[in-house]
Parts: C-alpha cells; sequence; structure tokens
C-alpha cells in the first residue's frame, strides 16, 4: 500500500474538523484567532472537536495549538506557567496532541521551556510550531529538536511561506534525517505540495480558509464583520493532491 502525504487542516470551530474528517485529512490542528497566527482555543471547542472524532472513530486527529497571546515567542514566568496549564487542560479533555514553541531572548529554540512541556504532555504527541521559523538560525533550530521528545517540526524553512522556504525546508529534511517529522506549512497553495513531497517532508499543514459574512453585523465593538470557515473544496483538493503526490517511504 502506498503511503500519502498526511494533510493537517488548522480548523477554528467544529464545522472546520468535520470538513477536515469528511474530506479524509490526517488530522486538525484545533486553534483560534488564525488571523493572528493561531491561539490556544477554549476548552469548550477542545472538548466538542474530540466528540467529533471519537464519534467517527478516529484517532491521532485533534492536536491542541498552545499559545497564550500573539507576538513573538518569547514568554514570561507567568506564560510559561499557563502554557504549561493548557496543555493539561488539552490532555485532560481527550487531545490527541499539542502543538507549541518558545524562544529565548537570543532567538535560539528555549529547549529547557520545551522540556518542561513536554512533561506536562504526559505521552501526547508534541508538535514544535513555526516559532522555529522566528528563530535567529531556523535550521539550527529544527536540527535541535531530534531526541528531545517532540515528534514534529511544523515550519516554512524561516520564510514568509513555504515557496521562499522551500530550499530551506528540503535542507532540514536531510539534516533530522526521518528522526524527526518535518510538515510544511505557512502559505500552502494545492500546486505546492508535489514539489514539498519532492523533498521528503512527513506531511503538509495548511488553513484552507474563506471568509463568510452570514454571522450578522458586528456592532461598533465586535470587530470586523464576518469571519474565517473552512473551505471544503480546498480540503478536498489538498487532500487529493496529496494522494498522487510520493512522499519519502
Amino acid at each position: 500500500m502506498p503511503r500519502f502525504l498526511p494533510v493537517e487542516i488548522a480548523v477554528q470551530d467544529a464545522a472546520g474538523a468535520r470538513i477536515a474528517l469528511e474530506a479524509g485529512a490526517t488530522r486538525v490542528e484545533l486553534c483560534q484567532a488564525l488571523g493572528l497566527g493561531g491561539l490556544t482555543p477554549s476548552a469548550g471547542l477542545v472538548e466538542a472537536i474530540v466528540e467529533v472524532a471519537a464519534a467517527a472513530s478516529v484517532t491521532s486527529f485533534v492536536h491542541v495549538l498552545i499559545r497564550p497571546r500573539g507576538g513573538g515567542f518569547v514568554y514570561d514566568a507567568d506564560e510559561l506557567d499557563l502554557i504549561g496549564r493548557d496543555i493539561r487542560m488539552a490532555r485532560s479533555l481527550g487531545a490527541d496532541g499539542v502543538v507549541l514553541g518558545a524562544l529565548t531572548d537570543a532567538g535560539a529554540l528555549d529547549l529547557d521551556a520545551i522540556a518542561a512541556f513536554i512533561d506536562a504532555a504526559e505521552g501526547l504527541d508534541v508538535t514544535v510550531h513555526r516559532a522555529v521559523d522566528a528563530a535567529a538560525d531556523p535550521l539550527a533550530a529544527v536540527a535541535a529538536l531530534p531526541g528531545t521528545g517532540v515528534r514534529r517540526v511544523l515550519t516554512s524553512g524561516g520564510a514568509a511561506d513555504c515557496r521562499a522556504g522551500h530550499a530551506v525546508i528540503a535542507q532540514m529534511v536531510a539534516e533530522v534525517g526521518g528522526a524527526l517529522e518535518v510538515m510544511a506549512g505557512g502559505g500552502v497553495r494545492i500546486e505546492d505540495i508535489s514539489a514539498l513531497a519532492a523533498v521528503g517532508v512527513d506531511a503538509v499543514h495548511l488553513s484552507a480558509r474563506t471568509h463568510a459574512t452570514h454571522g450578522g453585523a458586528s456592532g461598533p465593538g465586535g470587530g470586523e464583520v464576518g469571519f474565517d470557515t473552512t473551505d471544503a473544496a480546498l480540503v478536498r483538493a489538498a487532500v487529493e493532491h496529496s494522494r498522487r503526490s510520493s512522499p519519502r517511504p
């Protein structure tokens, strides 16, 4: 049997999770505020999506982004404590994995913080997110992860999107030599998937977003009109294209 390139979809609601399931996505990264790059979702949302996956008898599907605020990835003691609490919350609600990261003031991965996060995860899958792309040396940041207990890294190769970072992503894949899953993300388009598969990435990540305006007026205090939703056609196209790609054996 061929091994299809896994597709991870960033979703912000139950509807998005159901779309990802129905289209055959391998997993979801559950978050809120994708416009800010994604933040930690509510406990109620985590619980709801775990129930969606359980009803479909799907495992290893719900991966929860743990990010307490927008901006950079250098955290103070209170923020590090909150990340640990949110990891434990996600685990207690039945999540399959967590997505996290932290940097030092010098721009390196904060390996001490990540070790504490892994301890809090207590066996959940751990993905380090695009904090690596904000590191002073993204390639070195990824190279530091094998052997830490992190299963995969999400990266654009340190660039604004995966196309600009394509060559560095290829270097990352070669550097870790299969000791760490490398998942390409950052502006992934359907037509990018074959090229990413060709350099040996282990998965692709995209948000597959469209904009909805059916929620009614936001009023003076409700922010922008409309909200992001998951585009079912984009998710289906990503999954179908991944199945025609040839990832590393």
